[in-house]
This record gives C-alpha cells, sequence and structure tokens, in this order.
C-alpha cells in the first residue's frame, strides 16, 4: 500500500498553470528523486503533500499513522534561541520528561512511605517511556548530526540570528533530522553543504528507516541514493525506475523513440490526407471516406504521436574565443593564507599549464574561495608567492557581486558590459538564459538567487577572457543548466580554475582536483572520481601492509618512533558499502531494542530488565565501533 497518493491534482497560481492532472503514488520502502526545472512545479508539490496548500483539484492523501517531515528552501527558525536550543526543540517530548524525573528525584528525597512508593511508580513509568524514546542517546545523536553537517563545537551556544543563512539552513536539517519521522519530504538538502556533509548526509539517509522525496539538483546524491526517479515536466509527472543515470539513459531512448513515432506518424497521416483529398469526390469516394472516418477516429484516441520530443528551454552557453598560451601559466609557490591567527592554508605549491582545469573542493573554512581571490589578485599572501602569466586575461564569477545596484535592469546590467549592443540583440542573449518578455526590465534587486547567478554568466560569457576562475558557478542552476554550462565548458579552449562542490560537475569538467583540507592539501591529476579510487587504493595498500606486518614471523620490536600500530579492525575487509549495510541493520536492531523498554512487563522481572539494558549499551557500543570505521574509510 502506498505510503502517499496523489490522485488528479491540479494548481495554478493565478494564470500560471503549475501542476495539471498529477497523480503519482509513494512509497515508504523506498527514497524517490524529484526533479525539474526551476520553477516546476516541485515545491508546489511537497507543500500540497506536506498539508500545506490545498489543491484546486484532485486529492493527496496519506496512510494512517503516518509521520511526515518537511525540510523547506527557507525554514523557519527562532532567531533568539541559540544553535543548540534551536535543534534540541526536536526533543521537546524529551526534555519535558527529563524535567520531569529530575522534579521526581528531588521530590522523593523529602518524602517517604505511601508518598514514596507512589513517586517511585511514576518515576518507573516516565522514565521508562524516557528510555522508550531514546531519551539515553539523545545528547549524542545531537550531537553526531551537529558534526556531521559541518557545524564547530564553538558554534553550539551562538544565537540563532548570528549564523549564516547557510547555516540557518542547516539547523533546520539538522532539527528534521533529529525528529525521526517516518517520510522525509527533502527540498534541496544539499545547499550550503560542503563535500563533507554531502558525504555524511548520504550516510545518514541510507540508514533512515522510512520513505524519502528528494528534491536536488545533485546528480551524484541521485545517483547513489535514489531506487526511482520523478520529473515534472510540462505541468506533468513522469516516473522513471532507478537512479538519476538510469534515467538519463531511460528519457533519451524514450526521446529517440517519439522523434522516430512522430516522423513515422507524420508522414503516415500526410499520406492519407492526400489519398481523402484526391479520392473524396471520385470513383473511389467511399474508400476515401471510409479512410477519413477511420483516420479522425484514430486521432481523437489518440493514437498517434503528434508532437516531437520537446526540449526544455534550458540556458545555451558558449565561451568565447581564449588564448591557450603555453607551458605553466599559474604558479603557486609556498603559498600560505592566514587571518589574524587562524591559518588556512601553508606550503601551497600548483603549477597550472594552459588549457588545464583545475578543480579546488573540500570543506568548508579551508581557504577556496580566499585561494581565487589572492588569484585574482584581491588578497595578499602573509607569505610564499602567486603569479599568472601577465600576457592573458582573467574573468572572476563569484558566489555573490557586493557590487549590484539594485535598481539596475536586467537589460541595462548587460549593457554596462557591453555598451554598443542594441536592445534588439541584448533582449536577444538574455532570452537565452531564460529572462523573456518583461523579465528583461526585472530590477536586479527583485531577482531570486538562481536569477541573478543567471545574469552574472550572462556577463561572464560577454566578458573576454583567457583565464576562468569560477566560484561555484552550478550553485542556483537546475540541472538543464548546469549540464549546458558543462558542455560549455568542455567546449572552452582556456584555462579553468573552479571551486566547487557539485561532484558530477566534478567528473565531467576538471582534470586536475586540489583536495584542500584544514592541515593538508593534495593534488589529484583527475576528476573527482579518480580522487575517489586514489584514496581507496591508499586505503587498501595501507591494510594490506598491516596484515602482512601483523603476520610476520618473529618477535616484534619497538624503535619508540612512531605511534603504536592499532589492532586490525574487524571492518578492515569490508567495503563501505558494506558498512554502510551493517549500520543500517544494527540500528534496526537497536530499535527494535528500545521498543521493548516501552512494554509495562519487562520492568516485573529486574534480570530480564539488566539484560536487555546490556544488550541495547553492547549495540550502541558495536554500532559507534561501526561508524567510526565508516568515518575512517571515508575520510582516508
Amino acid at each position: 500500500m502506498a505510503a502517499i497518493t496523489i490522485h488528479g491534482v491540479t494548481k495554478q497560481f493565478g494564470t500560471q498553470h503549475v501542476l495539471d492532472n498529477v497523480s503519482l503514488e509513494l512509497n515508504s520502502n523506498e527514497t524517490v528523486g524529484l526533479i525539474g526545472t526551476n520553477g516546476s512545479g516541485k515545491t508546489t508539490l511537497f507543500r500540497i503533500i506536506a498539508g500545506e496548500l490545498l489543491p484546486d483539484q484532485g486529492s493527496a492523501t496519506r496512510s494512517k499513522n503516518l509521520d511526515v517531515g518537511f525540510l523547506r528552501q527557507d525554514p523557519d527558525i527562532e532567531l533568539n534561541r541559540t544553535l543548540r536550543a534551536e535543534v534540541a526543540d526536536a526533543f521537546t517530548d524529551l526534555l519535558v520528561m527529563e524535567d520531569q524525573l529530575h522534579d521526581l528525584s528531588s521530590r522523593m528525597g523529602e518524602v517517604e512511605g505511601d508518598q514514596l512508593t507512589e513517586l517511585m511508580d511514576r518515576y518507573d513509568r516516565i522514565n521508562a517511556r524516557f528510555i522508550a524514546a531514546g531519551g539515553q542517546t539523545f545528547e549524542t545523536r545531537l550531537n553526531e548530526i551537529l558534526g556531521g553537517l559541518g557545524f564547530q563545537p564553538q558554534e553550539y551556544e551562538q544565537p540563532m540570528r548570528e549564523l549564516s543563512g547557510g547555516q540557518r539552513c542547516r539547523a533546520a536539517l539538522a532539527k528534521l533530522l533529529l525528529t525521526d519521522r517516518s517520510f522525509l519530504l527533502l527540498d534541496e538538502p544539499t545547499n550550503h553543504l560542503d563535500i563533507d556533509a554531502v558525504r555524511w548526509l548520504e550516510k545518514f539517509l541510507a540508514g533512515h528507516r522510512g520513505g524519502a522525496v528528494v528534491v536536488s539538483h545533485d546528480r551524484y546524491l541521485l545517483d547513489r541514493m535514489c531506487d526511482r526517479i520523478i520529473e515534472i515536466e510540462y505541468r506533468r509527472v513522469f516516473s522513471y525506475p532507478g537512479n538519476y543515470s538510469n534515467f538519463v539513459q531511460i528519457k533519451g531512448n524514450r526521446e529517440l523513440t517519439q522523434q522516430r513515432l512522430f516522423v513515422q506518424d507524420k508522414a503516415f497521416i500526410e499520406k492519407e490526407r492526400a489519398f481523402i483529398a484526391k479520392h473524396l469526390a471520385g470513383q473511389r469516394s467511399a474508400e476515401a471516406k471510409g479512410r477519413r472516418k477511420r483516420l479522425e477516429r484514430r486521432l481523437r484516441d489518440g493514437e498517434f504521436t503528434t508532437d516531437t520530443a520537446r526540449k526544455n528551454n534550458a540556458v545555451k552557453l558558449g565561451f568565447g574565443p581564449a588564448q591557450e598560451g603555453t607551458g605553466s601559466i599559474i604558479r603557486f609557490d609556498d603559498l600560505a593564507m592566514s587571518f589574524g591567527d587562524k591559518e588556512l592554508f601553508s606550503g601551497l605549491n600548483v603549477r597550472v599549464q594552459a588549457g588545464q582545469r583545475l578543480g579546488i573542493t573540500g570543506p568548508n573554512g579551508t581557504g577556496k574561495t580566499t585561494l581565487l581571490r589572492l588569484l585574482c589578485g584581491d588578497l595578499k599572501p602573509v607569505a610564499g608567492s602567486i603569479s599568472c602569466d601577465a600576457k592573458l586575461t582573467l574573468s572572476y564569477y563569484a558566489q555573490t557581486d557586493d557590487t549590484v545596484v539594485a535598481d539596475r535592469s536586467v537589460l541595462d546590467e548587460i549593457r554596462q558590459v557591453m555598451p554598443e549592443i542594441s536592445e534588439e540583440s541584448a533582449r536577444s542573449y538574455l532570452g537565452q538564459f531564460l529572462f523573456s518578455g518583461d523579465d528583461v526590465f526585472k530590477p536586479l534587486g527583485a531577482l531570486s538567487g538562481g536569477e541573478q547567478s543567471r545574469v552574472r554568466l550572462a556577463k561572464l560569457i560577454l566578458t573576454p577572457a583567457d583565464v576562468l576562475i569560477l566560484d561555484e558557478p552550478t550553485n542556483h542552476l537546475d540541472i538543464p543548466s548546469r549540464e549546458v554550462l558543462e558542455d560549455a565548458l568542455l567546449d572552452y579552449r582556456g584555462t579553468v580554475v573552479v571551486v566547487s562542490h557539485d561532484r558530477y560537475f566534478l567528473d565531467r569538467i576538471v582534470d586536475r582536483l586540489l583536495v584542500m583540507r584544514r592541515g593538508s592539501n593534495e593534488l589529484y591529476d583527475g576528476n573527482y572520481s579518480y580522487y575517489v579510487e586514489q584514496i581507496e587504493h591508499k586505503r587498501s595498500v595501507r591494510e594490506s601492509g598491516s596484515v602482512a606486518n601483523a603476520s610476520g614471523k618473529g618477535k616484534k620490536r619497538s624503535t619508540g618512533h612512531g605511534k603504536p600500530r592499532s589492532a586490525p579492525s574487524p571492518y578492515d575487509h569490508m567495503s563501505v558499502e558494506e558498512i554502510e549495510s551493517l549500520m543500517i541493520e544494527r540500528e534496526t536492531e537497536l530499535a527494535t531494542l528500545q521498543d521493548r523498554f516501552g512494554d509495562a512487563e519487562i520492568y516485573k522481572d529486574p534480570a530480564l530488565l539488566a539484560e536487555l539494558r546490556d544488550q541495547v549499551d553492547e549495540l550502541e557500543v558495536e554500532i559507534a565501533s561501526i561508524d567510526a570505521a565508516w568515518q575512517q574509510r571515508a575520510d582516508a
């Protein structure tokens, strides 16, 4: 039975038709990726499922007792609370019970006799519910999730109003994940997450016991997590089995088939109409009338493919010609940067050859954007040097633009870059970036983040450059626009230096990858998948060396140097996916055991209660060990 059923849903806002007769079933045992161009209706569908918005026609029903959690792109946050207090609000019931237990414990020391017995009984009942609901582990879970999403311990007591918009969105995600809802609606959950936090979220979702629908432009996540892809296109929904790569293949084949059928059916219809027109008044009139009747019936019943495969109106990009240069055109020599006593990186040595595409990735706070600003000359290093071939021109795409003139129109902004362009040509050019009609007259201050990104990309392309320096260029772009940007960059003959957390983008675009981490930086001669292969290879070599050393004959002698070798882990022979599966299995067992604390009969047998607690303790220790093994493997 479906957990959520959407039947015949239609929704429009004013004259804008968003969803048209949409029917869909969502199951509690699958993770679904929901994709579509920006503005196609993904968030609208989420709000209808969550019960926040009523459809104009049709219905959205949920199975009995289904607990739905909804992560919005603009979450409702209490700004006067600290980060820890806001996220801990997910445990309101537990916190109330904890206060009750403290109160009862204090009162038991002040009474005796029947009053004491009554208080002890109440304490036992509340404590049983407290334990069954996870009361003994919620602090650990809270710290685990905050840490996994990239928060530092010193940020836990900061007021929410002091945090950035991205940090607030991460706090809302942490709060939702802690509520342990049976069905999750996640609207762009990887926005504002760095590459490590995204990998952590994937692990968390792999262990989620329930259904989930994820709206995301992160194609790598959609590949790893999704059992099914649902696309909203032209106000309808289309379901595809498997992950994102499977969706691309199936949809491509369907479009080719549709195009062939369109050509074939069009030729047949034209041939039939020509015969009918020729013989309708002649000797074969009866045959012509019969053919006309059959043709009209078949057209009415939709037996022909009368539409060609339609392509989304994605941004069409094309960078201008560039000098390719020769040799090493960018050089970082023993580069170091810090702000005050906070060191971002040091001893960084990199050479970028002409025509190369260097990707830069890593956790937030490691200095990736700072490195780009050093390259552009906006900042000066504290040590070392950075240089770029003076004959080559640079063009910098920043994540934000502080120089935006809020009341300047989109059209005027483009003409600032190229004053000689006519209004007609400028409007035609902006049409390639989805600005059509009166959209070109919108003031920049009224644009969404995605629209402002498209304006800045339009300006970047109009600016001739031999070296493109790009800071998160795919942020705010939908999947079709990302793919067209990628195609344009692959055709670009100049040099590219790009910071990105988009693993799919890094796989397609870069031929070298600089991974920046706190205290270390490593350069790989390949894309993101090559980097993953290399860290897995290093781990295998390290582990095989450990096995060889452990199996060596003779008495081991300590040299007194280095750290003692740790004992082999029971998870060393397992892959990351196998470790994740074991984690899910053990967490399921733990949940089953914790449910037994809600059984009143357990408390009548002290030995049985003690045994149950021992089993829970052992499982929690094992789960912590498995998690540590996964973390070590993921960070290797």
